[in-house]
């Protein structure tokens, strides 16, 4: 007698998240059922490549739909189980995470549960993250993140006579200290807190000068130029500051550093170093409160 099997068991026979061949049962209004003898399943017309034909064998991907019934495409994923790659963030929810396009009609989601506590780190859309599939108990496709030891398994170490250039990365952790960045030389780099002039997210772009190469092949790295350039781009940037408001500003070296961070974006202590240059050049001066343009302070800056 042929063995009877519950849908739960058969469900576990084909099972989310994997690419199997499956026979075209029947077409119907609104696509096909695909078969593997025991159970039949959707395969919307969406979600269909190429037109099948009764009896006809195709290769479709599993994912669960939005009623949690097991449902088949023939747009295979970009990132299978078992593979990592980079998606790119299409929308964002609050409450439940953000939602990764991984070449499919429904989108793939990161939990909320896999991000940060702090919303302002989460990434954005048009952000991409490293993550490979996973399933949860209800077998519905989430994203998992690359955790360190997978980073590590395909980073490469640098080596000493990279210290100084400049390389482009993406933020894939971020800790209480600092960032971690995955370059596009393959590289891992930290990023103190100290040398991000701007608050990071996951999945963000960075430019960052390399400073430090470890013995473990490791670097970290900085958004800020070198010291002498930084300074100049720090004084620049209140001079051109100055010049839109009509060669003054409310703020000098004795401003708060909350406000100074504010509106500059800058520490107190670089903030400091700037007016202290500026001075130096006499191209300011500071009287009650204010800082204010001498003139050869407005020539430098119509100059610049």
């Amino acid at each position: 007698m042929k063995e009877r099997h519950s849908r739960h068991e058969q469900d576990r026979r084909l099972q989310a998240g994997t690419v199997v061949p499956l026979r075209v049962a029947r077409k119907a209004p609104f696509g096909y059922f695909v078969t593997n003898g025991d159970i039949d399943v959707l395969l919307h017309q969406n979600e269909v490549t190429s037109q099948p034909k009764e009896g006809d064998v195709v290769d479709v991907f599993l994912y669960r739909d939005q009623e949690n019934r097991l449902a088949a495409t023939m747009r295979m994923p970009h990132v299978r189980e078992g593979e990592y790659g980079w998606l790119e963030v299409v929308n964002v929810v609050p409450k439940l995470g953000v939602f990764l396009d991984n070449g499919m009609a429904k989108d793939l989601l990161l939990s909320i549960d896999d991000l940060p506590k702090r919303q302002q780190e989460w990434p954005e859309e048009g952000d991409k993250v490293l993550v490979t599939l996973s399933r949860d108990k209800r077998d519905r496709l989430l994203a998992k993140p690359a955790d360190d030891q997978i980073i590590l398994t395909i980073a490469r170490p640098a080596s000493p006579e990279m210290r100084g250039r400049w390389v482009e990365g993406t933020v894939y952790n971020l800790i209480a200290e600092g960032a971690f960045v995955f370059t596009e030389t393959e590289h891992v780099m930290f990023i103190h807190r100290d040398e991000m002039p701007r608050p990071l997210r996951i999945g963000a772009d960075v430019y960052a000068r390399i400073t430090y190469v470890r013995e473990d092949g490791r670097i970290n790295g900085s958004l800020r130029a070198p010291k002498e350039q930084q300074f100049k781009e720090d004084a620049d940037r209140l001079l051109a500051y100055m010049m839109k408001r009509d060669g003054t500003m409310p703020y000098t070296d004795e401003s708060s550093p909350e406000v100074i961070r504010e509106t500059f974006g800058l520490s107190k202590a670089a903030f400091k170093r700037a007016i202290g240059r500026l001075l130096k050049q006499g191209l300011i001066e500071q009287s009650e409160g204010r800082t204010r343009l001498r003139n050869e302070g407005r020539e430098a800056g119509r100059a610049d």
